[in-house]
Protein backbone atom coordinates (compact mmCIF):
# COMPACT_ATOMS: atom_id res chain seq x y z
CA UNK A 1 0.00 0.00 0.00
CA UNK A 2 3.22 2.25 0.87
CA UNK A 3 4.11 2.00 -2.61
CA UNK A 4 0.24 3.47 -4.00
CA UNK A 5 1.26 6.31 -1.59
CA UNK A 6 4.18 7.14 -3.46
CA UNK A 7 2.65 6.92 -6.78
CA UNK A 8 -0.04 9.34 -5.50
CA UNK A 9 2.27 11.82 -4.22
CA UNK A 10 4.63 11.73 -7.70
CA UNK A 11 1.68 12.28 -9.58
CA UNK A 12 -0.12 15.27 -7.68
CA UNK A 13 3.24 16.39 -7.86
CA UNK A 14 3.23 15.74 -11.63
CA UNK A 15 -0.36 17.60 -11.97
CA UNK A 16 0.48 20.96 -10.05
CA UNK A 17 4.13 20.94 -12.27
CA UNK A 18 1.64 20.85 -15.33
CA UNK A 19 -0.80 23.17 -14.19
CA UNK A 20 2.39 25.82 -13.65
CA UNK A 21 2.86 25.10 -17.42
CA UNK A 22 -0.34 25.49 -18.71
CA UNK A 23 -1.25 28.83 -16.56
CA UNK A 24 2.15 30.14 -17.85
CA UNK A 25 0.55 29.58 -21.49
CA UNK A 26 -3.03 30.54 -20.99
CA UNK A 27 -1.52 34.28 -20.88
CA UNK A 28 -4.11 36.21 -23.14
CA UNK A 29 -0.94 37.43 -25.81
CA UNK A 30 -0.19 33.92 -26.21
CA UNK A 31 -3.71 32.56 -26.88
CA UNK A 32 -4.71 35.13 -29.75
CA UNK A 33 -5.85 32.88 -32.56
CA UNK A 34 -8.23 30.21 -32.29
CA UNK A 35 -6.04 27.21 -32.35
CA UNK A 36 -4.26 28.70 -29.38
CA UNK A 37 -7.61 29.00 -27.56
CA UNK A 38 -9.04 25.72 -28.74
CA UNK A 39 -5.50 23.45 -27.07
CA UNK A 40 -6.02 25.64 -24.13
CA UNK A 41 -9.74 24.10 -23.99
CA UNK A 42 -8.52 21.03 -24.33
CA UNK A 43 -5.03 21.01 -21.73
CA UNK A 44 -7.46 22.48 -19.18
CA UNK A 45 -10.44 19.61 -19.69
CA UNK A 46 -7.75 17.21 -19.85
CA UNK A 47 -6.42 18.27 -16.91
CA UNK A 48 -9.14 18.75 -14.79
CA UNK A 49 -10.20 15.07 -15.51
CA UNK A 50 -7.04 13.99 -14.27
CA UNK A 51 -7.23 16.07 -11.50
CA UNK A 52 -10.85 14.86 -10.30
CA UNK A 53 -9.25 11.76 -8.30
CA UNK A 54 -6.69 13.66 -6.63
CA UNK A 55 -6.80 14.39 -2.77
CA UNK A 56 -4.15 17.20 -3.25
CA UNK A 57 -5.83 20.40 -2.66
CA UNK A 58 -3.31 21.99 -4.55
CA UNK A 59 -4.46 20.32 -7.61
CA UNK A 60 -7.81 21.21 -6.96
CA UNK A 61 -6.62 25.07 -6.06
CA UNK A 62 -5.01 24.77 -9.45
CA UNK A 63 -8.05 23.31 -11.33
CA UNK A 64 -9.82 26.11 -10.36
CA UNK A 65 -7.26 28.71 -10.84
CA UNK A 66 -6.83 26.96 -15.14
CA UNK A 67 -10.63 26.87 -15.11
CA UNK A 68 -10.86 30.47 -14.74
CA UNK A 69 -8.49 30.97 -17.50
CA UNK A 70 -11.35 30.19 -20.00
CA UNK A 71 -13.91 32.35 -18.34
CA UNK A 72 -13.44 35.25 -20.52
CA UNK A 73 -12.06 38.40 -19.61
CA UNK A 74 -14.54 41.58 -18.74
CA UNK A 75 -13.95 45.27 -19.16
CA UNK A 76 -16.69 47.77 -18.14
CA UNK A 77 -17.49 50.32 -20.59
CA UNK A 78 -20.20 53.46 -19.97
CA UNK A 79 -23.21 53.76 -22.00
CA UNK A 80 -25.69 56.98 -21.07
CA UNK A 81 -24.22 56.95 -17.52
CA UNK A 82 -24.75 53.51 -17.13
CA UNK A 83 -21.42 51.27 -16.66
CA UNK A 84 -22.08 48.28 -18.91
CA UNK A 85 -19.95 44.91 -18.54
CA UNK A 86 -18.80 43.50 -21.86
CA UNK A 87 -16.53 40.99 -22.93
CA UNK A 88 -12.96 41.71 -23.58
CA UNK A 89 -11.28 41.52 -27.30
CA UNK A 90 -8.40 39.50 -27.49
Amino acid sequence: MNEFGTIDGALDEILVNLAGLVLRLSKPDLTRTPAARHALVLSVHQYSVCAARSTDPRVHELKGQLEETLKPSLRVAVRDGAKVPQAKVQ
